[in-house]
């Protein structure tokens, strides 16, 4: 099943990756490639937890100064069909157990493109106030810079 994007609840960034779908894939699946490039530098990640399969536990810690992490993503894949999609969930953390707050699902999917990868990446939240907090946020510039740091450690 594949989630239609909803304009008023959903934030979506895509880019054109020049590099195969293998190489977009394994740099999401691997913990020490996805640490490179799942925020917005110079801010640091740490991956503590990424079972990659339904259910598996999703948990990323953040640091502004490289020394003290803190919690950034606690959750749960919800889908992983490989080299095609990804999602997860604050609302769900592993096991399908209910977190205590939600926030945010996201799927990501990969696509073959002439160029390359076509990476795209949907932020699906409950409500149009929470949609707005994440644009307010500042999901475009974070988001799109992620997928930009993806883009220059794959091609």
């Amino acid at each position: 099943m594949t989630a239609s994007v909803h304009p008023e609840l959903d934030l979506t960034v895509s880019r054109i990756i020049k590099a195969p779908r293998a190489a977009v894939w394994n740099a999401w699946a691997d913990p020490a490639s996805f640490e490179k490039w799942w925020v917005p530098a110079p801010t640091a990640c740490k991956v503590r937890a990424m079972e990659l399969h339904a259910g598996g536990s999703f948990r990323t810690e953040i640091s502004e100064d490289g020394l003290a992490f803190g919690s950034h993503i606690t959750g749960c894949f919800l889908a992983v069909d490989e080299l095609e999609r990804i999602v997860f969930t604050d609302a769900l953390v592993a096991g399908w157990r209910p977190a205590e707050t939600a926030f945010v699902t996201a799927v990501m999917t990969f696509a073959d493109h002439p160029d390359g990868t076509e990476y795209t990446a949907t932020a699906m939240h409950r409500s149009v106030a929470d949609r707005d907090q994440h644009a307010d946020l500042g999901f475009h510039d974070g988001w799109g810079t992620v997928i930009r740091q993806l883009a220059e450690l794959v091609e």
